[in-house]
């Protein structure tokens, strides 16, 4: 197993730094502050692309009926819901956040969508699963990676609850690889995303908090050999838009 590197007293809040210890609580306020327009944004700031970014997720997980499934930072629940067709009336959903106000909107989305009987809801921390070991046939994390505290414990947490021969999906915000493009992103989300934040939520903060996010977190290659350092094999990725996101994959064996 990867050894860890020394614990920093200082992580990254977005572009400022913080106390380690602070980062999970000020994370949470972020999400508690956006949950009840979280879905409208995501649709707003992305043209609606990120549901079709998550159906080819879905497609890649390969999921079959009767299976266990781990949905983390599960969020509103769009990969839940779609493994949950996935899997049938044998198979396990489980719908993780470490955000109670998060989970609380995915658990009323899929039961307002009449989908219950096969979907569970916790409330954990990535890089702490309160699983037993080789539990999971598929783990999917859709655009909260960034968001945790340790990006390599949470990994290994993954890792260590997969099944040999279960597969990891990451959907994520990435880099893009074309310079243009990378001027155009820049423009959008510095001084478009917030303003829409502002005016959809009432918050601009976190909306800023958010893109910033997205600059610090490890590209494409970076994220390729963390997962690999985590002990996952297989790995590789799809962009999407230029490489504005992308989708990681790997296994276990």
């Amino acid at each position: 197993m990867t050894k860890l590197p020394p614990e920093k007293t200082k992580i990254d809040f977005g572009f400022t730094e913080i106390p380690r210890h602070e980062k999970t609580q000020r994370v949470a306020e972020v999400f508690h502050s956006v949950a009840n327009k979280y879905d409208l944004m995501n649709d707003i700031m992305s043209l609606g692309l990120h549901r079709l970014w998550k159906k080819f997720t879905i497609e890649q997980s390969n999921v079959r009926p009767g299976q266990i499934i781990l949905d983390l930072a599960g969020g509103t629940g769009d990969l839940a819901a779609a493994f949950s067709k996935k899997i049938g009336e044998k198979g396990r959903v489980f719908l993780v956040d470490i955000n109670e106000k998060m989970l609380q909107k995915g658990r009323e989305r899929l039961l307002d969508r009449g989908i219950s009987a096969n979907v569970l809801f916790v409330q954990a921390s990535a890089e702490n699963l309160p699983f037993q070991d080789n539990y999971f046939d598929c783990i999917a994390i859709a655009f909260g990676l960034r968001n945790v505290t340790d990006k390599i414990a949470a990994l290994h947490s993954i890792y260590r609850v997969l099944k040999p021969g279960g597969k990891l999906l990451i959907l994520e915000f990435s880099k893009p690889i074309v310079p243009l493009l990378t001027s155009l992103y820049d423009i959008y989300s510095f001084n478009i995303i917030p303003k829409l934040g502002e005016w959809v939520t009432g918050d601009k903060k976190s909306y800023q908090y958010l893109v910033e996010s997205i600059r610090m977190h490890p590209d494409q290659t970076a994220l390729k050999m963390l997962l690999q350092e985590a002990g996952f094999e297989d790995v590789k990725y799809n962009n999407f838009m230029g490489g504005i996101v992308a989708l990681h994959t790997g296994f276990k064996y």
